[in-house]
């Protein structure tokens, strides 16, 4: 992983935007879109406390002067077309309020990302934000019903996955919400489950193999499974390669064989 994929919380902070014309207005409507304040003036804006920066002079020395002084200021910068300059990139966005899906090739080809968003906006309920929406406000609701996180997590990825009454791409999820919370299905639940490996591309993982590694509270394997198999785990489960005699957690434990 090339970059560190972040969203970063702006609203009513300031940020400077230099340059004028049409490499920086698309960067001052992002930011205004986020809530932000605009600051176009680099001192102002360094003397604001701005720790972002978006840098779209026409003139490529200016930029890379503006560049160089906001980075000694410890400012993260981004500058329009120069990828060598930047600290951070800015992804093509999908916005489904509160959801956003952000698109990057660590600025490989912005014309790619933007490609992959216009595919993928035909796959995304334009209500996918209500869904999203009503399970934070049932927050409260579902962590009564599963005290523990596991549970709770496996009964919301039970619901979740692809064909489960709330398929984040059926647009009729959101309408099915409140049935569900009434009714829930559970998840996997805790306990161990194994499978062996058939090559190592994740791509052959079977539909029930990749929701179990996305669910797993713990993932043990076998010292020839890869990290791209590995990688579809949570980021937050634990990992130990067999053999392994420590103490395991409760939730849910995957074992993975490797591939003969």
């Amino acid at each position: 992983m090339r970059s560190l994929p972040l969203f970063h919380r702006i609203a009513g902070q300031p940020v400077i935007v230099l340059g004028e014309g049409a490499m920086a207005e698309p960067k001052r409507r992002l930011v205004e879109r986020a809530g932000a304040v605009v600051v176009s003036d680099l001192e102002q804006g360094l003397t604001c406390g701005a720790r972002l920066a978006f840098v779209a002079h026409e003139d490529g020395a200016a930029c890379e002067a503006d560049a160089q002084r906001l980075k000694q200021a410890g400012v993260l910068v981004n500058v329009v077309d120069r990828p060598e300059l930047c600290d951070f990139t800015t992804p093509s966005i999908l916005e489904r309020d509160p959801v956003l899906i952000a698109i990057g090739t660590s600025g490989a080809s912005a014309g790619l990302a933007k490609q992959l968003r216009l595919r993928l906006e035909g796959l995304l309920p334009a209500r996918l934000g209500t869904l999203a929406s009503g399970l934070q406000d049932a927050r409260a609701l579902l962590r009564s019903r599963w005290p523990g996180a596991s549970e709770r997590r496996q009964a919301l990825d039970a619901a979740l996955t692809q064909g489960g009454p709330l398929d984040p791409l059926d647009g009729a999820s959101a309408d099915r919400l409140a049935d569900w919370l009434e009714n829930p299905g559970q998840g996997e639940g805790t306990g161990r489950y194994e499978f062996a490996l058939h090559s190592a591309d994740p791509e052959d993982l079977t539909l029930r193999q990749s929701r179990l590694l996305g669910s797993a509270d713990c993932v043990l394997y076998e010292a020839g499974v890869p990290d791209a198999i590995l990688n579809r785990a949570r980021a937050d489960a634990q990992r130990h390669c067999l053999p392994y005699d420590g103490v395991l957690p409760g939730g849910l434990v995957v074992t993975i064989r490797a591939a003969d």
